[in-house]
């Protein structure tokens, strides 16, 4: 295949993977997509140990890192905070209600070596807030000494200084946009490739489906090239993305059940037997609209006289705890651990009902993409 984003990274066909998984990442560029790793929830250390095996598994093929700095968050009007300083403004009222759901589904402890490691998404061990400026800008350190090719901001226009420092190293820079308006924005500010994720997607997203968004970009910011993002995981929704104007495609959830990942078994499992419907946008694990799977977890934050999650990153640092005392006892059947448990998905868990290597992903929506392209072209005969 060949498009402006082929053309751009090198790449055989125009297929990102957004994955907290270097082994997905790996496997995707070496079947000729380009594998972006999400670097949220790596401590520097974990970081540069996965970028250096990356780099020494592709042998030379493009990747991708995708970090996280959002426009807001507590302590990014300059006041400096640090993380006690953070902690000290999430109320008792949150705490007790986190402490009470875990009493009432009878989630046990964790062992008191685990107690103080560092928690996914709670600034990965650097002693930085989650999800904040100076945590990425660690995270942007370390991702400059090696070779990806790609840089992505999954929240909002990258700042001045990220930018700079891309462009300098000769790199390109993403962003992802939920709006027409957010793309012009991140155009201006001076990115590359922007990635229109629909609502549709898993994670963090916008209310604008993607049949809608990607057009409405494309036209926005054209030439610049468009990557569409959300319910796409197989060949036929490719073909319509790149129908309406897009360039290439930008999965995440797709991955998430392939033989790679790293994804909790149980997590898993329930990805695996989940429709399309099972999915809902929720403030209750970041602080900021995310798509995920539906369970007894965001059930909970969804009540109307229970407690409304707290921003970002306030919400992350609350529930970090809580989260590692349900991943680790969800393996019991039966158990409300196992209700609990949950993670980001897009509505595309529907059609994820078989667990396959990640390469096998990528070529069967390549022979769907195709065969999807000639009955299209077979219409237009006259």
């Amino acid at each position: 295949m060949k498009t402006a984003v082929t053309d751009l990274f090198g790449i055989d066909v125009p297929i990102l993977a957004f994955t907290h998984c270097r082994d997905v990442v790996a496997a995707v560029t070496k079947a000729g997509g380009l594998g972006v790793l999400g670097a949220v929830a790596h401590s520097p250390e974990q970081l540069e140990i996965d970028l250096a095996w990356i780099e020494q598994e592709v042998g030379g093929r493009p990747y991708g890192i995708d970090l996280i700095v959002p426009a807001k968050y507590a302590g990014s009007d300059g006041g400096g905070l640090s993380m006690d300083d953070i902690r000290q403004l999430i109320p008792a009222e949150h705490k007790a209600f986190v402490d009470d759901i875990l009493r009432r589904y009878d989630v046990p402890p964790l062992p008191d070596d685990e107690i103080d490691q560092p928690r996914r998404g709670v600034g990965g061990g650097s002693g930085s807030a989650p999800f904040s400026a100076h945590q990425a800008d660690t995270q942007l350190d370390i991702a400059l000494a090696h070779r990806p090719v790609l840089v992505v901001n999954a929240l909002g226009p990258p700042p001045a200084h990220m930018i700079e420092r891309v462009k300098q190293e000769g790199r390109m820079l993403g962003a992802l946009a939920g709006k027409a308006s957010h793309a012009q924005r991140h155009v201006n500010a001076g990115v590359d490739i922007v990635i229109a994720q629909g609502s549709e997607a898993g994670g963090h997203t916008g209310e604008v489906g993607t049949m809608v968004l990607v057009p409405e970009i494309v036209d926005a910011v054209a030439p610049v090239p468009v990557l569409a993002a959300g319910g796409i995981g197989r060949g036929r929704q490719m073909a319509a993305a790149m129908a309406l104007g897009a360039q290439g495609i930008w999965c995440g959830s797709v991955w998430l059940t392939t033989h790679e990942a790293e994804t909790h078994p149980v997590v898993k499992q329930k990805f695996l037997a989940a429709s399309s419907s099972d999915t809902l946008r929720s403030r209750s694990l970041t602080g900021k609209p995310a798509r995920q799977l539906r369970t007894a977890w965001t059930d909970e934050w969804e009540q109307p006289d229970h407690p409304k999650p707290l921003g970002m990153p306030l919400q992350s640092i609350l529930v970090a705890e809580a989260q590692a005392r349900i991943s680790r006892a969800a393996h019991r059947p039966g158990s409300g651990a196992e209700q609990l448990t949950n993670y980001f998905v897009g509505q595309i868990v529907g059609s994820m009902n078989e667990a396959k290597p990640a390469a096998q992903v990528v070529f069967d929506m390549i022979d769907e993409f195709i065969e999807s392209v000639q009955l299209l072209s077979r219409q237009l005969e006259f």
